[in-house]
């Protein structure tokens, strides 16, 4: 409140004065969008104002600030020679809205509302034509059968009259078609350009925003001032393409970024940046406060509960937590630092009450909820782009790399009898990409949608290229034997892998399957010598999914390998356990 009071004060000091030298009139315009930096869930604008001579104290209203501005988050930065003295921000009704695209919208809305309301003042004008067409009729009628009566009918004269009526009952109609027809298109165009108004303006159509700055110029020439905001209703996702043609080994992958923003202005012809940052008032750490703990001899909730409902919980905490700490955006017109120490100490001190309760507790404090954590990338867009305030999201084109790329065949059997292409990507630039979804083309054809995770400047990646329509895997228990070897009951499975292949080309296939691991020291598993020499030599394989019992094989499939032809692959392993004792499920090691 006494930070407010001092702000006003400055700004009723600083009219005073600017009234007492004779200042100028105030310089009224919206200046240009020339940056904007997107965030996740807002962008940074800045607005180039000028502000021309003379020398002196002078008010720039800065106009046409969009609807989801963020106010206590405006401030100007000024060139050599412009002192900033003070900003403010002000609302105010408006009579209408004075942005040029609106105001084009609703000359339409007026052209259209003149044509309905001439349609409808012919329509009336159609009915009363109809009203004294029948009254005409009647007289007509009325009169004929009363000369009719007297013998002195006219036979020419009732003729011509029938044909007028009839003519005229027939123009009648048509006029009605028409006016029905157009009353009805006018109304749908009226319709489409309402709904475009109000998507356009929101409930910003009647409220004009503006930043008042008061500026000092030692500059008699002139100068630049720059007005800058954050905006809500606006941020940006990665997503990409990977397209391959032929088997060069590389890939053609699109880094691109769908941005929304619906702030209320248009960015036109600005310099944008994308930020995974995230923007926030909080320029100082929370405090840890002291944690005091009792005992109680009633048993808690979080002591009865497993270890996958605690571990849960602990999840779910932990993001608050982490929200707690940078969520605190510009959305709040004040920070109240002991508001939020309460909140983040509190959520903390239930995760340590758990621990303290629950042996198996486990949680990460600092999990942030999204894939790319950890990383703050920021990517500088090398041209000016436009970027109108709309619903819709539009695709912006970061990067356009060519990779170096490993191209495979892939089947897993024991998930399902498709064989898909798949490259090992190797990022060769030093960019960061974000996880996002990924849309995939070989050929020139549309195969399928994906995900990668983020990637790191030479870090490698996969990239799916969908199903290879002429290849098809299996799997089948051919044996298995069971015997007692002393207290133990010994078990020797043997499976065997197929391939076919429906093409007319060979094709080399990386083969995968499992071998179930085992959790309790009371159970053996035991491949066969001669499988574990069969399995695939690769270095990266060995040390790490060959270790969980991840299988893999290098298999050369030939043409036509149909029938008695398929490609095979054998391999056995020993299961040995307690008699008394059976197999439950064995958990997947992740």
């Amino acid at each position: 409140m006494k930070q407010t009071l001092s702000r006003l004060s400055v700004l009723v000091v600083i009219v005073s004065v600017a009234a007492q030298a004779g200042a100028v009139e105030p310089l009224i315009g919206a200046g240009e969008v020339d940056a904007v930096t997107v965030y996740r869930g807002q962008a940074l604008v800045t607005r180039v104002v000028e502000v021309p001579g003379p020398a002196g104290l002078r008010e720039v209203l800065v106009t046409d600030l969009p609807q989801h501005i963020v106010p206590n988050s405006i401030y100007a930065e000024s060139a050599n020679g412009l002192e900033v003295r003070s900003v403010s921000y002000r609302e105010r009704p408006v009579s209408e809205d004075v942005r040029e695209e609106v105001r084009e919208l609703d000359v339409k809305i007026r052209d259209f509302e003149d044509q309905l309301r001439a349609n409808q003042a012919q329509q009336k004008v159609v009915e009363k034509q109809r009203a004294y067409l029948d009254k005409l009729e009647q007289f007509s009628a009325t009169t004929s059968h009363a000369e009719l009566s007297s013998g002195v009918l006219n036979a020419q004269t009732l003729k011509d009259l029938t044909e007028y009526v009839f003519s005229q009952r027939s123009e009648l109609v048509e006029r009605e078609l028409a006016l029905a027809t157009g009353t009805r298109d006018l109304s749908e165009q009226l319709d489409l350009v309402r709904r475009h108004r109000e998507k356009i303006t929101g409930a910003s159509s009647r409220t004009m925003r503006e930043a008042v700055v008061y500026v000092h110029s030692d500059i008699a020439d002139g100068s630049k001032l720059r007005l800058r905001y954050m905006v809500n209703q606006a941020g940006w996702e990665p997503s990409y393409t990977a397209r391959r043609d032929g088997d060069a080994g590389r890939v053609a992958l699109r880094y691109l970024a769908m941005v929304h923003q619906s702030s209320g202005e248009d960015w036109k012809n600005a310099s944008l940046t994308l930020s995974t940052a995230t923007p926030s008032l909080t320029a100082i750490s929370p405090t840890l406060t002291p944690m005091e703990v009792t005992l109680t001899s009633q048993q808690t909730t979080q002591q009865a509960a497993s270890a996958a409902v605690v571990e849960q919980q602990q999840r779910e905490l932990a993001v608050q937590l982490w929200r707690g700490n940078v969520g605190w955006n510009y959305n709040h017109v004040t920070f109240d630092k002991r508001y939020q120490n309460q909140k983040m100490n509190s959520i903390a001190g239930q995760i340590q009450n758990m621990e303290l309760n629950n042996a198996f507790a486990r949680v990460n404090f600092a999990a942030a909820p999204s894939e790319d954590r950890g990383f703050c990338v920021t990517y500088e867009l090398s041209d000016r782009l436009s970027l109108p305030s709309r619903a819709d999201r539009q695709l912006i084109q970061i990067a356009s790399l060519t990779l170096d790329s490993e191209y495979y065949k892939i089947a897993t059997p024991v998930l399902t009898p498709f064989v898909y292409n798949e490259a090992s990507v190797t990022n060769g630039k030093e960019l960061v990409l974000l996880a996002g979804p990924i849309a995939s083309y070989a050929n020139g054809q549309f195969v399928g949608h994906g995900r990668i995770a983020t990637v790191a400047a030479g870090e490698r990646f996969t990239v799916g290229f969908g199903i290879d329509s002429t290849l098809r895997a299996s799997r089948q228990l051919v044996e298995r034997e069971e015997s007692i070897q002393g207290g133990n009951r010994v078990i020797d499975f043997a499976y065997r892998l197929s391939m076919e292949n429906f093409g007319g080309e060979p094709a080399t296939v990386r083969v995968m399957d499992r071998l179930p691991m085992a959790k309790e020291s009371q159970v053996r598993l035991e491949l066969a010598a001669e499988v574990d020499k069969s399995l695939s030599r690769d270095a990266e394989y060995r040390s790490g999914p060959c270790k969980n019992g991840i299988l893999r094989w290098q298999a050369d499939v030939p043409a036509h390998a149909t029938g008695a032809n398929i490609a095979t692959i054998d391999y056995q392993f020993r299961l040995e356990h307690d008699r008394q004792m059976t197999i439950g499920g064995l958990a997947m090691v992740r």
